[in-house]
């Protein structure tokens, strides 16, 4: 019978599990990061983006309500309310994503029809669908090392060189909104989710479960920028 693992290295094995599939090593994000994409191309990355991000403040209520102590839920809870900007008209996450996309030239009749248009690619769909799985079927664990640890645990060391290029393109800091406030907020948050992850995972059965989440977060966020590179490759060659 396995042994449950020290907090110390059980934090450190959920951190390395998002490491092979991290998607600052992706051909999509270092083309980014190099300045080589141009505002329409970055402009198909915020169609499918914005259907992976849509539902979340959704599917963290479903979270949210699943969550037995108090402070969980109360984290969680800011967490929620910094998506949906109660008060705050046009601050919401996915309203800041579709005014970087109209800095791309998309418009918002396009990327709010994107489904009916045909636009999102399988593996799009594939991670909204995990999303909800991890909020409303996974054990707390699971659900709280899938999507704290291993896709807020991404973002404050992957968009801050998205912005860096993307103000060499021209963008202003208004129209990069969208990436300022998840670079100020998802550090805190995956460190939340790594406390949480700790405190559900009560077995050595649970925590290899939370391990395994982390990664195929992580695999599934890193095919859907399979899809999206695939998409422009194609769509350039055509």
């Amino acid at each position: 019978m396995s042994k449950l693992m020290p907090t110390k290295e059980f934090f450190a094995a959920l951190e390395a599990a998002r490491m092979p599939k991290h998607g600052g090593g992706h051909a999509f994000s270092r083309a980014w990061a190099a300045g080589e994409l141009s505002r329409a191309q970055l402009g198909q990355w915020a169609i499918q983006h914005f259907y992976y991000i849509d539902p979340i403040p959704q599917q963290f209520a479903l979270l949210y309500s699943r969550l037995p102590d108090l402070d969980a839920r109360q984290h969680l809870l800011e967490n929620l309310l910094g998506e949906e900007m109660p008060g705050q008209p046009g601050k919401r996450h996915p309203d800041l994503l579709r005014k970087f996309a109209r800095a791309c030239g998309v418009s918002d009749e396009r990327i709010l029809n994107a489904e009916q248009r045909g636009e999102v690619l399988p593996t799009t769909r594939a991670m909204r669908a995990w999303i909800w799985e991890l909020s409303g079927i996974r054990t707390l664990p699971e659900s709280c090392a899938g999507i704290m640890v291993a896709l807020e645990g991404q973002l404050p060391t992957l968009y801050p060189k998205y912005v860096e290029a993307m103000r060499k393109m021209g963008f202003s800091e208004d129209d990069m909104e969208f990436f300022h406030v998840h670079i100020e907020g998802d550090t805190e948050h995956a460190h939340v989710g790594l406390e949480l992850t700790d405190r559900y995972a009560t077995t050595a059965e649970l925590q290899q479960r939370a391990i395994a989440c982390v990664g195929a977060s992580a695999e599934l966020r890193y095919s859907m920028l399979d899809g999206i590179n695939t998409q422009l490759v194609h769509s350039k060659a055509a």
